[in-house]
């Protein structure tokens, strides 16, 4: 059988619509087809994370800590921001177009008649990759809920369940009960699963005790303790470990570490590991547009804070990084975002609103976020037909002292990283 293409843009574009719907959460069709491809990865340890925020940056925080100690780590992840390369990283590195390739014609020599989405191709994709370039332990980011997550295809060694909010609730629930017995599904018998929100709903407890999981809450059975200004202390019952400030903008990147130790400490009887590649892995660990800061006067600040979680996350960290000046905020998001839940914990922290309407039908207009705005009081508003129309406006009154702010999507940042007025350097104090 030739190859359906040869062209990496030319397998994305075609199977965004070979699937009859965009979303179709199973597991059936991805099993069959792994069974079939039979990528040779038994015996690899699997760390596989979800939750509705900090999913990203805990893999961050893995992947940087194995790759200090020394280990081949295959780290899956979604959505990208620029090329879909970023979504598969091995080594470090992300995968290239012809690996990529090759693992989507092996894939589709596999499936027979099967029908795949487009998520169900990348992480089978993924697997294929991982196995071909020899990793040594896989790190993989759930995409949506958990339960019926293509990922969770995979048994996990490990499981990590870092927040449990309400996002994506026309797939997984209107409740954080109803979420986080979705998202804690990824727990596997007499495997660990860890828990970084501190307060997580009775549903997750439940099911780790249904299913036989190893129980580990954040707050209860480990915590990350502030110690001074440049460092913090994780703490697992008689385990104490001195660890310098993580890479990573905000308190509850503390959190997030603290968990990524957690796991590296239990999965050390298969992949060893020394205090000092955990130091080095908290510190260097970072990722795209989480709080992420470039240049100065002003200062460009990306994140794609989408949901009421990671807003109220946001402010936190603009609170914690004072300016002179202004913040000047450029917004897009889609329409099946909680708008208001969003825009309220930040509408008090932001001067001025360059609103960006995003194309595509799941995209909101900059009319539809000014209403949400003018709701809170807010009249220090601009609407825009795009994102760089909005970057461009804020640049032209940002002065000294002031912060550009963008958020409220992926799409949003992708945007506005592809407008190319962006500083492409960070401060030094970042991180």
């Amino acid at each position: 059988m030739s190859a359906r293409f040869s062209r990496l843009d030319d397998w994305l574009a075609w199977q965004e619509t070979a699937h009859p719907v965009k979303i179709d959460l199973s597991l059936d069709r991805v099993r069959h087809v792994l069974a079939a491809l039979a990528p040779p990865l038994a015996g690899v340890p699997v760390i596989t994370v979800a939750g509705t925020n900090g999913k990203g940056s805990t893999v961050a925080f893995l992947d940087a800590i194995y790759r200090a100690a020394g280990y081949r780590t295959g780290v899956y992840t979604s959505p990208h921001l620029l090329r879909y390369n970023e979504r598969v990283r091995v080594a470090g590195r992300d995968a290239d177009d012809d690996a990529l390739c090759a693992a989507f014609e092996r894939i589709d020599a596999a499936r027979g008649e099967i029908s795949l989405t487009y998520f169900e191709w990348g992480t089978l994709a993924a697997l294929d990759v991982f196995a071909a370039a020899g990793c040594e332990v896989l790190i993989l980011e759930v995409g949506l809920g958990g339960r019926l997550d293509a990922v969770n295809a995979v048994d996990a060694d490990v499981a990590i369940l870092t927040s449990v909010d309400l996002d994506h609730q026309q797939f997984l629930g209107d409740t954080r009960d109803a979420i986080g017995a979705e998202k804690a599904a990824i727990a596997r018998t007499g495997k660990p699963l860890i828990v970084t929100d501190p307060d997580p709903p009775a549903s997750v407890v439940d099911h780790a005790a249904r299913c036989g999981a190893r129980l580990w809450r954040y707050g209860v059975d480990y915590a990350a303790t502030a110690s001074g200004t440049d460092g913090w202390t994780w703490a697992c019952g008689d385990a104490h470990l001195a660890l310098p400030m993580p890479g990573l903008a905000g308190a509850v990147q503390r959190r997030n570490a603290a968990s990524a130790v957690l796991a590296a400490r239990l999965l050390a009887p298969r992949l060893p590991i020394d205090d000092a590649a955990l130091a080095q892995g908290v510190r260097r660990a970072s990722v795209g547009a989480r709080f992420e800061r470039r240049g100065r006067d002003p200062e460009w600040v990306l994140d794609v804070a989408h949901n009421p979680e990671a807003a109220r996350n946001l402010a936190e960290n603009l609170r914690a990084h004072p300016l002179p000046g202004r913040t000047i905020a450029v917004l897009g998001m889609l329409a099946d975002k909680d708008a208001a839940g969003v825009l309220a914990p930040l509408a008090r922290l932001i001067d001025v609103w360059h609103l960006a309407s995003l194309d595509g039908p799941r995209g909101s207009t900059a009319q539809q976020l000014a209403a949400s705005l003018t709701a809170l009081g807010v009249t220090a508003l601009h609407s825009h037909d795009d994102v760089a129309a909005a970057c461009r406006a804020a640049q032209r009154s940002a002065g000294a002292g002031d912060r550009v702010l963008v958020f409220g999507s992926f799409h949003t940042v992708e945007q506005a990283l592809r407008s190319h007025l962006l500083p492409a350097e960070a401060p030094p104090a970042t991180l």
